[in-house]
């Protein structure tokens, strides 16, 4: 089990390196009636790699990721202290931005709808595979997270590109993107026909609490593994979404982005990296000579849709802390 360390969080944003934006190894195109065959069984989002930059290159960001992880803290020990009263669900409005060069890109309201359906459930714990849970996970699963979301609204947009990239293009109208609708009180969620970083293609990014309402702040998920009906298998029941709100939400990589990393939650257990595919339970990975079975079935690891079916009660905590009044998503809570 980890314990929390900013100073060493802080420095490890400043100096490790991760390559958590690879998903396949094929430059096939993508969109959204593409079948299993063109793309990797691999995982891949670019939401860690885009945050080290940014901090990296901006010292008010630093400065906001500093305050957040100090709250993060200090809300997680008063909620141990019996001062938070967590029991208020925060309801996020949802603003589904659209850009399509296809009819299968342009994806339907049923599958918006059916996308948000599958964030409901995976955040309140009321998703069918929940059951899956092991037992020795049974103790320590987030059930409720006391966070849902809400369409407010769907804006679409055709456009000629045939590819994008985590330059943000999508997020600006000058560039045939579309601008984001008042980030620091909606969600924002991009819809790309395909997306690449470096050359290869992504599932997804997000921003993380520090961009709150900057023009850039949301999540952009490329339309294959966008919903269920009609995307592409295994990132075909929705949870590309799940684990890209994450990272919007504060939560990093299970693994921590390094060998034996620390994500900054104290009950998740110390993996050496991502996990892929569909693993087989249990799974035991050695950190300091320490074994231990690990949570692959996570929402924040890298497995397939199928293998991925819960979020930690440390996790939940982090979550409350940036929607809650004094949070830096506090402003979520006004539509």
């Amino acid at each position: 089990m980890k314990k929390l360390l900013f100073g060493a969080l802080v420095l490890g944003f400043m100096s490790a390196c991760n390559s958590d934006n690879i998903s396949n190894q094929n430059e096939n195109p993508v969109n959204g009636e593409a079948s299993s065959a063109d793309i990797s069984a691999k995982r891949g989002c670019a939401s860690e790699e885009i945050r080290k930059e940014a901090l990296q290159n901006n010292l008010e960001l630093r400065q906001k990721f500093a305050t957040i992880e100090a709250n993060t803290e200090k809300f997680a020990n008063d909620i141990k202290l019996g001062k938070v009263l967590a029991d208020g669900t925060v309801e996020i409005p949802v603003v589904v931005n659209v850009l399509y060069k296809t009819s299968a890109e342009n994806v339907s309201d049923a599958r918006i709808a059916e996308q948000i359906a599958v964030l409901n459930a995976d955040y309140t714990g009321t998703n069918s595979d929940a059951s899956k849970i092991p037992s020795e996970f049974q103790t320590i699963k987030a059930g409720d997270t006391k966070v849902k979301f809400k369409l407010v609204n769907t804006i679409r947009k055709s456009t000629t590109k045939t590819s994008w990239s985590t330059n943000d293009d999508m997020k600006k109208a000058s560039k045939g993107g579309i601008d984001a609708t008042s980030p620091a009180n909606y969600l924002n969620m991009w819809v790309v026909g395909k997306m690449t970083s470096q050359g290869q293609t992504i599932l997804g990014y997000a921003t993380f609490p520090e961009s709150s309402g900057l023009w850039n702040d949301g999540v952009v998920i490329a339309a294959p593994f966008f919903g269920k009906t009609g995307a592409s298998s295994p990132f075909n029941l929705g949870r590309t979404a799940t684990h890209e709100v994450g990272h919007y939400l504060n939560l990093r990589h299970i693994w921590g982005d390094a060998n034996c990393g620390n994500d900054q939650v104290t009950d998740t257990p110390t993996q050496t990296t991502a996990n892929y595919g569909k693993p087989a339970y249990p799974l035991y990975n050695t950190c300091s000579g320490v074994q231990r079975s690990v949570m692959f079935m996570n929402y924040m690891d890298y497995v397939d849709d199928a293998a991925m079916f819960m979020f930690s009660a440390g996790q939940r905590t982090r979550m409350q802390s940036v929607v809650a009044t004094s949070g830096a998503r506090a402003g979520l809570r006004v539509y």
